[in-house]
C-alpha cells in the first residue's frame, strides 16, 4: 500500500465536500441523539427506583428495547430502517438518508449513559431536597441534572465520537461523507493517499471532539 501512495490522486475540493457532508450528518444525529436519549435516561434512570409494580415492568420492557438497539451491529441496522428511514426523510441515501439510523442506533447507547451518571449522584443531596418539598421534577431538573452534569458531558463525547465511526460505516451504504471516500475511492480503486487523508481527518475530528469534551468536564466539575 505505501507503494501506491500517491497524493496526485486526492482531489482537495472533494475531500472538503465530503468533510462537510461528514459535519453535517455528526451535527443533525447529535443534537436529535441528545434530544432523545436523555429524556429516556431520564425515564430509566426514575422508573428504576419506584416503588410501582407497574412503572418497575415499563422500566424492564424500555430497558430490553433500549439493549436491543444498542445489540445491533449499525451496518445491519442502516439496511434494517431504509423502509423506516424512506418513510420519514424520504430517501435511504445521502446525509438525510442516514440521520434516521444514526439518531437510532446512538440515542439507546446514550441513554444508558445517562442513567449510569444519574445513578452515581449523592443520595443525600437528593434526599434532602425532597425533604425541603421538592417535587420529582424539580428535584431532577434543579438537583439530579445540576450535580451530574461532568458525566452527561464525558457521555455525550463518548457518544459524539461513535457518531463519528458511524458516519464512517456509513459510506459503504451510500451514507456520503468521509467514509464514501475512504471505502469507494481508497479501498475499491486502491488509491491509498485517499484512504490515508480520510483517516488522517477523522482522527483530527475525534481528538477535537474530545478536547472540547474534556474541557467542559473539568469547567463543570467542582473543586
Amino acid at each position: 500500500m505505501i507503494n501506491n501512495l500517491d497524493f496526485s490522486q486526492v482531489n482537495w475540493e472533494e475531500f472538503g465536500k465530503a468533510t462537510v457532508e461528514t459535519l453535517q450528518m455528526l451535527a443533525y444525529s447529535s443534537l436529535f441523539t441528545l434530544i432523545l436519549g436523555l429524556p429516556i435516561g431520564i425515564i430509566l434512570f426514575l422508573t428504576s427506583r419506584s416503588s410501582s409494580v407497574g412503572l418497575r415492568l415499563f422500566y424492564s420492557i424500555l430497558s430490553i428495547v433500549v439493549n436491543i438497539l444498542r445489540s445491533v451491529p449499525f451496518i445491519i441496522l442502516i439496511i434494517a430502517l431504509i423502509p423506516v428511514t424512506k418513510e420519514i426523510v424520504h430517501t435511504s441515501i445521502g446525509v438525510r438518508g442516514m440521520i434516521p439510523p444514526l439518531v437510532i442506533g446512538a440515542a439507546p447507547f446514550y441513554a444508558r449513559l445517562v442513567e449510569t451518571s444519574l445513578r452515581e449522584v449523592d443520595r443525600g443531596v437528593i434526599e434532602a431536597a425532597q425533604a425541603m418539598g421538592a417535587s420529582t421534577w424539580q428535584v431532577v431538573y434543579k438537583v439530579i441534572l445540576r450535580e451530574s452534569r461532568p458525566g452527561l458531558i464525558a457521555g455525550f463525547t463518548v457518544t459524539v465520537i461513535a457518531l463519528i465511526s458511524y458516519t464512517a460505516m456509513s459510506g459503504l451504504v451510500g451514507g456520503g461523507g468521509l467514509g464514501f471516500l475512504a471505502v469507494n475511492y481508497g479501498y475499491y480503486r486502491y488509491e491509498t493517499a485517499v484512504m490515508l487523508v480520510s483517516i488522517v481527518i477523522i482522527i483530527l475530528l475525534v481528538q477535537l471532539i474530545q478536547m472540547i469534551g474534556d474541557r467542559l468536564v473539568i469547567h463543570f466539575t467542582r473543586k
